[in-house]
């Protein structure tokens, strides 16, 4: 079968995750992916490196793809990517302006030498305001956005990344992946090209949409507000006092793991309590912190009893008589097991590929079309520039 984007060509000068993330999802997706690397090769390659020239986060980033060295620091390399820009149908890279003018990658060059071209840009804080031209990663990213403080434990001493996961950088990826989309069906339509940009610090905001709200003047009282170990103990305590206080949607210990519980809707938090033959007056609206100090001792004594209960139990027992209740419930796995998990392996969602130089290698497989499979791997350093470049002779 022939992806939606067949024909297409995408030209990836991004290193590191998000823009190489828009690309391998334009791949799975059916577009030839050529990505255009410096001499040493992406920096992803050597992070976590399990193999000369490849790295363990680089493989799943950039399977499907074919590799070209150009080395823009020189005239012609400069040169050959410039032929390459101008066969493409989209462009993605993660230069800063300067760096992208200096590379021949300016945007009004671009479009003058070829108006349909599509390209996709990845910035640290966007094209406008006082940070316009700082670097920035993932972390400094997450930083500014609020988001590395959205959780907070008890005896925190600093501020921590969830699990390690660089959620502006995916998210990024994948906020750009649909906006060059949404540009290439207009170009189709209009054949004028079109400039897109994601920033990190946008994607960072996006995760957090649903917690980016203020009502009235709220958030114009104090200004902006910076993170210090009063306000981050104050967090901890909150999320602690919530998890204390509101017995739907948590994990419990059981007598031999842990089972997630996620009630949502009226009905589905009574027959919750109904499994414990139980009553709470909060039933209504159990997210709301109670005035009285009475009812508020109450909910945590309700949390505590099932808490209790729940842990005299194996937790296979309670998965199958929460779901057979109506209540969404599951056991909480680690990661590292998931190729084994049934459910995982019946979805598709794990595949194996031969990576050369390095053998065997399982991972997630394609999200956005079940087609590709990641049949393909990642591609070996400059495997295809002379056949590539040959091509546009």
């Amino acid at each position: 079968m022939s992806g939606p984007l067949e024909g297409v060509r995408v030209v990836e000068l991004a290193q590191y995750v998000a823009g190489p993330l828009c690309g391998v999802l334009l791949a799975d997706l059916g577009a030839e992916v050529v990505k255009v690397e410096p001499p040493g090769g992406d920096g992803y390659r050597h992070v976590q490196p399990v193999a000369p020239g490849v790295g363990r986060f680089f493989v799943p980033l950039n399977r499907g793809k074919r590799s070209v060295v150009c080395d823009l620091k020189t005239e012609r390399g400069r040169r050959e990517a410039g032929r390459l820009v101008r066969r493409a149908d989209v462009v993605l890279h993660n230069f800063a302006p300067e760096r992208a003018a200096r590379f021949g990658l300016a945007w009004d060059d671009l479009h003058r030498d070829a108006p349909e071209l599509v390209v996709g840009v990845v910035s640290s804080f966007g094209g406008r305001g006082p940070l316009a031209h700082v670097p920035a990663y993932d972390l400094v990213a997450q930083a500014h956005a609020g988001l590395l403080t959205a959780h907070a434990s008890a005896g925190d001493r600093v501020p921590v990344r969830a699990g390690g996961i660089p959620i502006a950088d995916l998210t990024a990826g994948l906020l750009l992946a649909s906006r060059v989309l949404a540009a290439l069906v207009r170009a189709r339509e209009t054949g004028a090209g079109e400039l897109v940009e994601v920033s990190l610090l946008a994607a960072a905001l996006a995760v957090q949409v649903q917690d980016l709200v203020w009502i009235g003047s709220e958030g114009e009282l104090e200004g902006v507000i910076y993170a210090d170990p009063e306000r981050i103990a104050a967090r901890a305590a909150a999320i602690e006092r919530g998890v204390a206080t509101n017995p739907y949607y948590r994990v419990y210990a059981t007598a031999d793991g842990y089972v997630a519980v996620a009630c949502l809707n009226l009905a589905q938090r009574r027959a919750f309590l109904a499994l414990f033959d139980l009553d709470d007056p909060t039933i209504d609206a159990p997210d709301l912190e109670p005035e009285d100090p009475a009812v508020a001792r109450g909910k945590e004594q309700l949390a505590a009893e099932i808490e209790k209960r729940v842990a005299a139990v194996e937790a296979d027992r309670w998965v199958a008589e929460l779901r057979a209740a109506g209540v969404p419930a599951a056991r909480v796995l680690m990661r590292e097991g998931l190729v084994a998990d049934e459910q995982v392996a019946a979805s598709g969602l794990i595949t194996t590929v031969e990576q050369p130089g390095l053998g065997p290698v399982t991972m997630l497989a394609s999200l956005v079309s079940p087609r590709a499979g990641g049949a393909a791997p990642a591609p070996v350093l400059g495997a295809d520039t002379e056949a590539v470049l040959g091509a546009l002779e």
